[in-house]
């Protein structure tokens, strides 16, 4: 009994050491590891393309001397974002290469700009990192390839992620074509394809692209009048090339992820802002269906890791903490008690009775015994003992087993 007393004491030890170790696990887990997840994953890379149908002057036939405007265009825009070094668990270095293309042409023909964005960012904000905080940071767009890419100092805004837990704000947005911040804003809350999204808007210009990318040769353009279509001579008229665009986004509220983007761009030749006198491009560009949906997968699986250890494993634990705590209490408590009445149990008289009085007389006959003095013994002699002779063994094989012995009750017992 007491065997199964101590081990009781023991499991119930160990299971209330084990519900509150769960305990402190319900709680640290939310607090530590969800905010580790709150982070853009090092192993980003993400392609998103977007197509639409427009007008864009001919380059070709520009060279040639004639300002074309070719209209229903098939046109696509895609743009492949990876990581690079420096990157870390504070920063990320985001490479995002950017192509826009005429589908009506074939290979280089169809190149209507192409553009690769370095951009150290922070992984929590999704913001740009100041060079005073991060001297390893990078800043640059590069426009073309027998060109490095250009520094620059001015980011402030978001890109091509938002952060974790969006709010339903305004936040700074950095347009990479006209090389300036604009806040985008808060529109309302949306759902597509059943997901709950927050949907941001913004319009920009007209914005001067000789004044955003100085170097780029073709945002200040001197041709005759003639060429731009504006008269007949060969008058040289300037024409500058503006910029216009409206902006939307569709973020999913939890990790931040761009779902959808839309771009209505209106790019063209003026000599006033406000005049456009040659298309460049007019454009709508939306996500098509593939990359909207591969955007909401992984929006999905951020907001299925935060809730597995911001939600429910919490949750788990903390009801299994419980429950063995209030099975290693009660079992402790019964243990206790058992104890307890075993204890008692020893500690109290024997009951009366035949064989009580009979130990009892027993006892009672020993002490009117003389004690012995063993004060005289030879303790150095290892005294002998006289053993008595075994009596002879009865032989039972005579004994007659078929007849049943009578026994006379009032015969005094046979003495050896």
């Amino acid at each position: 009994m007491a065997e199964r007393s101590s081990s009781g004491r023991i499991l119930a030890m160990i299971l209330v050491g084990l519900g509150a170790f769960l305990l402190a696990i319900a709680i640290l887990i939310p607090t530590y590891t969800v905010g580790k997840l709150k982070k853009t994953p090092l192993d980003l890379e993400v392609t998103t393309v977007a197509e639409g149908t427009g007008d864009i002057l001919n380059s070709r036939a520009l060279l040639a001397g004639n300002a074309q405007v070719d209209t229903d265009v098939p046109i696509v825009a895609q743009r492949f974002v990876t990581v690079e070094d420096p990157a870390d668990g504070e920063i990320m270095t985001l490479q995002a290469g950017q192509t826009v293309r005429r589908l009506d042409m074939q290979g280089d023909t169809g190149l209507v700009s192409a553009t690769v964005d370095r951009l150290t960012i922070d992984r929590v904000s999704s913001m740009p990192v100041s060079q005073e905080e991060f001297p390893d940071r990078v800043s640059t767009i590069q426009t073309s390839a027998d060109s490095p890419g250009e520094e620059i100092d001015n980011r402030e805004g978001l890109q091509y992620k938002f952060p974790f837990d969006v709010k339903q704000e305004s936040y700074p947005y950095y347009d990479i074509n006209a090389r300036e911040t604009y806040p985008i804003d808060f529109v309302g809350e949306e759902e597509i394809n059943g997901m709950p999204v927050y949907h941001f808007k913004h319009e920009i210009g007209p914005v001067d692209m000789s004044e955003a990318d100085p170097s780029a040769p073709t945002y200040k353009l001197e041709l005759p009048a003639s060429t731009w279509g504006v008269g007949e001579g060969d008058e040289p008229v300037e024409m500058t090339r503006w910029y216009n665009n409206v902006r939307d986004l569709w973020v999913d509220p939890i990790t931040g992820v761009v779902v959808k983007g839309q771009e209505q761009q209106d790019q063209y030749y003026a000599r006033e802002a406000n005049t456009p006198e040659v298309t460049v491009l007019d454009v709508t560009l939306p996500f098509d269906e593939p990359t909207i949906e591969y955007q909401l997968e992984q929006a999905r699986d951020g907001q299925d890791q935060l809730s597995l250890f911001g939600r429910t494993l919490p949750i788990i634990a903390g009801i299994l903490g419980v429950i063995l705590l209030i099975i290693g209490f009660v079992l402790g408590l019964r243990g206790g008690g058992n104890g307890g009445r075993r204890a008692a149990a020893a500690g109290s008289p024997a009951p009366a009775g035949p064989a009580s009085a009979a130990a009892a007389g027993a006892g009672g006959a020993h002490a009117a015994d003389t004690q012995r003095d063993f004060t005289d013994d030879r303790t150095e002699v290892i005294p002998r003992t006289d053993l008595p002779q075994e009596p002879e063994q009865r032989d039972w094989t005579t004994d007659p087993t078929q007849e049943i012995p009578r026994t006379d009750l009032n015969k005094p017992p046979t003495q050896d």
